[in-house]
């Protein structure tokens, strides 16, 4: 167990290293670069600019650079922000709960419903419900996540007032119940593709678990069918599952980047977009190696945990 352990987190770290490189890489040399937003400025001089340049140490190769960059970044040191001169670190801590309020509200409505679903459609295939599941989660997955939150937005913020518009709070009121009621619809949005994903995995495992010999023996034997399902097929029924949530980490942090640009949810999601309009790219690497990580600690986390509860696979 440990040398499996000790190989994911290896694959890990380097894949972390490669995606460092890549996004560092394309940052620098798009079109403008990390000068563009003062050379925008009509009080910057060519010597300004030398000596911006000088100072962020842009004029040196670029794999020095990057080598100067991932360093300080091992010490804790994620450079400051272009747009006020914070630290990277507190500008990220500072929107980081506002996306993991979103994102493990949504992931909680997602995993209920979507595994209500998926096995109440494996345990009646073929029915007008599982039809209707099916329609259903194609359309979820079909349509873009930005679409439905402007729908969400016109019918039941425009139309019915019944959900703000946006934003976090109401000015002036920081109470729970008015951060619930601004959690409703970007939530839900964001909860909608997950919990089309959730369900049709459900609905797959399920399926599988429920047709397996030992199953049937169990039925055979005049076992109560609640029992069948709860104790022998729900619970090996899930264990995929395990993977599955480690995988939904990239399609978390993506949908909730669309959600919170729509509802002006402030959190990682619009600060990302925010900073790369603004050419902030400390703080966009920054995010990005963040997202990063979350996603790998994540599919490593989930591999650690199958691996625990099927020898198998770190047997293989």
């Amino acid at each position: 167990m440990a040398r499996y352990v000790v190989n994911r987190l290896a694959q890990a770290i380097m894949l972390l290293v490669i995606v460092s490189a890549i996004g560092f890489a394309i940052l620098h040399l798009a079109p403008g670069g990390p000068l563009s937003q003062f050379a925008a400025s009509a009080q910057m001089t060519q010597e300004d600019l030398d000596r911006v340049t000088k100072q962020l140490g842009l004029d040196r190769p670029l794999p020095i650079q990057y080598l100067d960059w991932f360093g300080r970044m091992l010490k804790g040191d994620w450079g400051k922000s272009y747009r006020d001169g914070e630290a990277v670190l507190s500008v990220i801590s500072s929107h980081l709960g506002a996306t993991l309020e979103l994102m493990a509200t949504a992931t909680i409505i997602a995993v209920l419903l979507g595994c209500w679903i998926g096995i109440l459609g494996a345990l009646r295939r073929y029915s007008l419900f599982d039809t209707l599941a099916t329609v259903g989660a194609m359309i979820a997955l079909s349509i873009p996540t930005f679409w439905f939150g402007l729908v969400t937005i016109y019918v039941f913020s425009v139309k019915l007032g019944w959900l703000p518009a946006g934003n976090r709070h109401t000015v002036g009121d920081g109470s729970l119940l008015d951060l619930l009621h601004h959690l409703i619809a970007p939530a839900l949005v964001l909860a909608l593709v997950e919990t089309a994903m959730w369900g049709r995995f459900m609905r797959s495992s399920m399926l599988e678990v429920i047709n397996q010999d030992y199953i049937r023996t169990a039925r055979a034997k005049g076992m109560p069918e609640w029992r069948i399902l709860t104790v022998h097929a729900l619970r090996n029924a899930l264990l995929p599952m395990i993977t599955v949530a480690g995988l939904q980490l990239p399609t978390l942090l993506g949908g909730a980047l669309v959600a919170e640009t729509v509802f002006t949810w402030p959190g990682m999601g619009r600060l990302f977009l925010d900073s790369i309009g603004y050419r902030d790219y400390p703080v966009v690497m920054g995010i990005l190696m963040f997202s990063a990580t979350m996603v790998l600690i994540g599919s490593l986390l989930a591999d650690i945990f199958y691996a625990v509860v099927d020898p198998r696979i770190r047997v293989g």
